[in-house]
């Protein structure tokens, strides 16, 4: 899966308390805390390098003297992690997720300074294994079979150099890339492994894809025209099959993910007879119901994905590259739009109901 880690598993134990002072009744400090804050710039790689023990131990409290009653609070151990992080138990449950900077998350409270409830003896510290899951945050996600023309588009789209060949899997590890437009927005954009058939029973890169599907904001599926086949012992899938399989392990894995708004690009529209596939593929789009009972039915989704735009395109020549551009960030401007109307009615409810 290369340098790039989408988890972790950590071991995190807060400080232990003060010793009490039972002659004048004094009360020894707390143990510090140990706390995941969210940060621009954090890979899970950087805490592997930087940490590679992978423990996390707060300080200890003060005791309590004759000079000091009140033992000092111990040094408090914060861990920066990347945003988009999922905190897991070590039986799999989350506890918590940090999505923007600066958010804060209490990993191992520290134990309590000995005081008279305790006999004037400090607790020790909460102590746990955690798991951080990571999941991209973009504002668009390709979602493409391998050599499709992801990696490609990326680098015509934005300033990233993914690499780029003639071989099914080159990307074996997500790339996020920002295409910038003339008023200087900004659009990140993540290109993730290519998906294969059964990819929702972590086939392939399986999960391991998927879940980096689940925050970005919109789906871009990328669909090579000529259809593809993954080797000659996969069976050969068209440009119109290839949409519905992308559906179906998009379906099969969280059904949610079919709800995002979605834009199609229709890549290699420089190879011979494109033209003629482009045709057959509209036709099979508009009406994808007269054309079902020719297909096997375990590739037929249960819902098919509703698109935005489709878009033809060729990495090789720049053709469409363009219009792509635009239609992205009208997908995304409409979608924050959206979302601001709903977050002024909800306010708006608010006001009344408090009147």
């Amino acid at each position: 899966y290369g340098n790039f880690i989408d988890a972790l598993r950590l071991y995190v134990r807060g400080g232990t308390g003060g010793m009490g002072y039972p002659r004048l009744g004094g009360e020894g400090g707390r143990g510090g805390d140990v706390w995941f804050v969210a940060q621009e710039r954090t890979t899970l790689k950087t805490i592997r390098d930087r940490y590679p023990q992978k423990r996390f131990i707060a300080g200890t409290g003060a005791n309590s003297s004759v000079r000091s009653l009140k033992g000092e609070k111990g040094e408090d151990c914060e861990v920066h992690v990347p945003l988009g992080i999922s905190i897991l138990r070590d039986d799999g449950k989350q506890i918590g997720e940090l999505n923007a900077a600066g958010e804060r998350f209490l990993a191992a409270r520290g134990g309590l300074g000995g005081s008279l409830t305790t006999n004037f003896v400090p607790c020790k510290g909460q102590k746990r294994i955690v798991h951080l899951d990571l999941k991209l945050i973009a504002d668009v996600g390709l979602v493409g079979f391998p050599n499709a023309g992801k990696s490609s588009l990326l680098s015509k789209i934005s300033h990233a150099k993914p690499e780029i060949a003639d071989y099914a899997f080159t990307t074996i590890q997500p790339k996020l890339g920002k295409i910038m437009y003339s008023d200087y927005k900004q659009i990140s954009v993540a290109d993730l492994p290519g998906l294969i058939e059964g990819a929702h029973v972590n086939k392939g890169m399986g999960h391991k894809f998927l879940k980096h599907v689940e925050r970005t904001k919109q789906l871009l599926l990328v669909v090579d025209i000529s259809g593809f086949q993954l080797s000659v012992k996969t069976q050969f899938r068209t440009a119109f099959e290839t949409i519905l399989l992308l559906t179906k392990e998009l379906e099969l894995y969280k059904e949610e993910l079919l709800t995002k708004p979605a834009l199609l690009a229709i890549n290699k529209m420089d190879l011979p007879c494109a033209k003629n596939n482009l045709n057959e593929l509209m036709k099979q789009l508009q009406n994808p119901q007269d054309f079902l009972h020719l297909l096997q039915e375990e590739i037929i989704p249960a819902n098919t994905l509703e698109f935005k735009d489709i878009i033809p395109i060729s990495t090789y020549t720049g053709e469409g590259i363009d219009e792509l551009k635009e239609c992205v960030r009208k997908s995304i401007d409409k979608e924050a739009e959206q979302e601001n109307e709903e977050y002024r009615k909800k306010k708006l409810l608010l006001l009344q109901t408090s009147e």
